[in-house]
């Protein structure tokens, strides 16, 4: 599975930059369009047979068609592998409970750390994913810095795109309808900033998916009542 996760992420990463020199192309005859992927792709099948390019310049934009075709073919072939190992694998499962861990995320995860048992605690597999921050101490003070970018960059990235749709959702919700867990979302975005708090989310959830596996339960958003101090 981690071999597909590898191919997919190629083939994301050839057809965007595939993109992006199409653009640069077109601008050189006069032809500007904004950035992102999807206008270029709706005005492509046009401009392949605009009679007032040159007939090489068409001839290459009917190559370009054909190769992210070829792509999204492929793209879409490795979606629904990981689509079915969520379907078949119960870790996989059980960890998309979290709000902003979909299927490729989850899979994404549970191809690559085989085993959470292999980090002592939550915070462990967050540093070794790189998404918490550097620790300096001097004269007995301790400095927190950047975050430390270490371990896989395609998980942090899946992690962090998480952290963002997750964000979104709770700052969409109304105040008396947020959860425990996007009340500190929002609060720790108006505290910090947007940046800083995408990866404050993505280290929480890196530390609930090494929980929900080291310990083979399933996600409990109300989990923390247990733990939670009696009123007086």
């Amino acid at each position: 599975m981690l071999a597909v996760h590898t191919v997919r992420e190629g083939w994301q990463s050839e057809r965007t930059a595939l993109i992006n020199r199409t653009r640069g192309l077109l601008s050189e005859f006069g032809i500007w369009l904004s950035r992102g992927p999807r206008r270029v792709l709706r005005v492509l099948p046009a401009l392949v047979d605009d009679e007032r390019l040159p007939t090489r310049v068409r001839l290459v934009l009917g190559q370009i068609r054909d190769q992210i075709a070829l792509l999204d073919a492929q793209i879409k072939a490795a979606d629904l592998e990981i689509k079915a190992h969520a379907q078949q694998d119960d870790n996989v499962r059980r960890v998309q409970a979290i709000s902003g861990v979909g299927a490729v995320t989850a899979s994404a995860l549970i191809a690559t750390v085989a085993n959470a048992n292999d980090f002592r605690n939550g915070r462990q597999l967050a540093a070794w994913l790189g998404v918490v921050p550097r620790q300096s101490s001097s004269g007995g003070k301790e400095r927190l810095g950047r975050i430390t970018k270490r371990g896989d960059t395609y998980l942090r990235g899946l992690l962090t795109q998480g952290a963002r749709s997750t964000l979104l959702a709770a700052q969409r919700c109304k105040p008396d309808e947020r959860t425990r867990l996007q009340a500190w979302m929002v609060a720790t975005h108006d505290r910090i900033g947007y940046h800083k708090t995408l990866v404050a989310i993505a280290n929480k959830h890196a530390r609930m998916l090494w929980a929900i596996l080291a310990h083979g339960q399933h996600y409990d958003p109300t989990g923390w009542r247990r733990y939670a101090p009696a009123a007086t």
